[in-house]
């Protein structure tokens, strides 16, 4: 195994939005490239099917969401890069991780209390229209990281507790069946928190508020002049503080250019200006990737084989490890059970010493063939250890060391002989 390995995925559940991109895509493909790093990243179309039962919706998306890693200066040759369904090792693995997982630790999941709550605060049934998808989710998510013995995973701060429980059923699984995972660590860029959408809320598909990442520039600078802000005049002092502006502002910005920002909004800078500001630093970033973006789109078949190759390249891993997993977990071959007897049997065949106190009180031992037969019986010693250290210079130096013991009657030196060279060999 290499020093590192990082991994993450997407959902593809709708088009790459600005809050994909500094919170997974950019901060992906800056890992790819540090030296040390094995790099799995992945299209999470099995997540879709949580929320999503449009077919032609999940298959654009994946699309896309592939279109703008690659745009965004992923390498297929330095990484695996593959969609979620290609690995089949992944269901398999959520099923056997399913059985590790505690239901009061999945019935914590922000995710279901969040439509837990929502139903409750409608007076409904708690588990209304919640699908048993959403709440294993965790656990998918854990087989994705940990089929790859991922030790670090990229994800926005509103993901952290998905790690966290990985990290959790990986140490239970540990416990019960040896160590087989690597527990992995939540990897976040410290200046980027979970980015606003328009209404300031978190920039999400299922809030419909979002920046797509390579929508046309004049639609990019539209959908900035939409971003909500308060009533403050040109001139007036704003607060930064709960700015979605600002917030996606220092997303993209240096602390330079934040600092900058900042002291604008202290100065009364206008809304229409600071808009401005945000849309050419987010231009800026995005233009050059605008160009590749649309070249992969418009060559689905082209994605469709980088996906199918990073799939071969993450299986050689997966396939290999899946069948170790099956092993721990007692999903063997019932062959390998009759050999596992037979080894076992053939051990049980060999010569033995046996060590014994008499009424006397003295303590003896005995060697007899793997047919029970009694080769060898010694006189008595004062102490169990005496024995033992006898037994040992039998096993290390042979029949030289038999010193005045006598083969048992029916038994030859030959047969001692014999006896002792099983033992060592078996050894």
């Amino acid at each position: 195994m290499t020093s590192s390995r990082v991994l993450t995925g997407i959902t593809t559940s709708g088009t790459p939005h600005l809050g994909n991109y500094v919170g997974s895509i950019r901060p992906s493909v800056r890992a790819s490239l540090a030296p040390g790093v094995e790099s799995f990243y992945f299209l999470a179309d099995y997540h879709a099917l949580i929320k999503i039962d449009d077919p032609a919706r999940i298959q654009r998306s994946t699309l896309e969401i592939a279109a703008s890693w690659l745009a965004a200066g992923l390498d297929p040759n330095r990484v695996a890069f593959y969609r979620q369904s290609d690995i089949p090792e992944i269901p398999e693995l959520s099923w056997i991780l399913t059985c590790m997982s505690a239901k009061g630790m999945l019935n914590r999941a922000h995710a279901y209390k969040a439509s837990v709550d929502k139903n409750l605060a409608a007076q409904a049934d708690p588990d209304a229209d919640i699908s048993a998808g959403l709440f294993m989710y965790p656990v998918l998510m854990a087989a994705d990281i940990v089929l790859f013995n991922a030790h670090k995973v990229p994800v926005g701060r509103d993901q952290v507790q998905h790690i966290e429980m990985a990290r959790d059923i990986a140490q239970r699984f540990n416990h019960t069946y040896g160590e087989q995972f690597v527990l992995p660590e939540a990897l976040i860029e410290e200046s980027v928190a979970t980015l606003p959408g328009l209404d300031g809320r978190k920039m999400s598909k299922s809030y419909d508020n979002t920046i797509p990442l390579f929508t046309p520039k004049a639609q990019l600078r539209k959908l900035i002049a939409g971003i909500l802000t308060d009533s403050r005049a040109p001139g007036e002092a704003k607060d930064t503080e709960g700015s979605a502006l600002f917030q996606i502002y220092q997303a993209f910005a240096s602390e330079a250019e934040t600092a900058a920002l900042r002291q604008a909004y202290a100065d009364g800078i206008a809304w229409g200006d600071a808009k401005q500001i945000l849309f050419e630093r987010i231009d800026k970033e995005v233009a050059p990737m605008r160009d590749a973006y649309q070249r992969y789109m418009d060559n689905p078949g082209e994605v469709e084989d980088i996906l199918q190759a990073g799939a071969i390249k993450a299986r050689k891993i997966a396939t290999p490890f899946i069948a170790q997993l099956r092993h721990a977990v007692g999903l063997r071959n019932l062959r390998a059970q009759a050999t596992q007897k037979s080894a076992k049997a053939a051990k049980a065949a060999l010569p033995v010493f046996k060590q014994y106190r008499e009424t006397t009180g003295k303590f003896h031992f005995k060697l007899v063939d793997a047919q029970g037969r009694l080769l060898l019986e010694s006189a008595g010693f004062d102490a169990p250890k005496d024995a033992g250290q006898a037994i040992a210079r039998l096993q290390a130096e042979g029949i030289s060391s038999l010193g005045n013991l006598q083969p048992a009657e029916g038994a030859s030196l030959d047969d001692i002989t014999q006896a002792l060279e099983a033992l060592q060999n078996a050894a």
